[in-house]
Parts: structure tokens; sequence; C-alpha cells
């Protein structure tokens, strides 16, 4: 998938959100990278070669208060040569790339991983 395809992907994943979560999505930038950098896999003890499908770097809306003022924006980066890695079709791609997205929303709100796996649980069930 051409890297310009992709990113109006992610750009749509974010135009999905639901009203009561994306009126709170603020001081966040989401980005698209081919691939995480030597840094990012540092920073998260994945070695190279390493799979990152995305990265949410900053301070969760929880976290946030007095004192925090002038920081930059959170950065959300969805890779986009991890995504394609597991995906066959350009649905698959779809589909990965808009969990990503969400996922990594997740963790700006305050999420962590098992928080977010509980989540997932109940978005699936329908509940």
């Amino acid at each position: 998938m051409q890297e310009s395809e992709f990113k109006k992907l992610v750009q749509s994943s974010l135009e999905d959100l639901p009203e009561h979560i994306a009126k709170h999505l603020d001081n966040v930038a989401v980005t698209v990278a081919q691939e995480p950098n030597g840094h990012q896999l540092k920073k998260l003890g994945t070695r190279k070669g390493g799979i990152l499908l995305g990265l949410y770097e900053g301070i969760p809306k929880t976290i946030w208060g007095r004192g925090f003022g002038n920081n930059l924006p959170d950065k959300i980066t969805i890779f986009q040569k991890s995504i394609e890695m597991f995906a066959k079709t350009p649905q698959q791609i779809e589909t990965i790339a808009r969990n990503t997205v969400w996922h990594e929303i997740a963790h700006h709100f305050g999420y962590n991983d098992e928080g977010i796996k509980q989540l997932e649980r109940k978005k699936q069930s329908g509940a």
C-alpha cells in the first residue's frame, strides 16, 4: 500500500472514533512511520527486528494535571510496514491499522495493556 493511502486510512480511523472519545482527544499528534527506529525499540525494551504496530509516547490524561504545562503534545505513531507484515489483504491492513489506532488512543486515556484487553473483550461482546 502506498504511504499516502495508509495515512488516509489512519486519518479515517481517527475520524470514525465515537464522538464521546473524539471530543476528549486533545494534545496528541498521530503520525505514520514505516517502522520503529532504534530509540523507540530501546525505550520499550524491544530488540531490533521486533514487531511494533504502534507506539504511544506522552503523559496519559489520567496523570495530566497541575505542573504539566508547556509540554509538547503526546505522540502516537502507527507503523505501516509492521502492520503490513501481518496482513495479506488491504482489508486486513485496514482492520489492523484501525485496531492499532484504537489501542494507542486507549493508552492516551491512561489504559495499560491489561486494561485495553478488557476493553477489547467488552467491545467484542457488544457490551
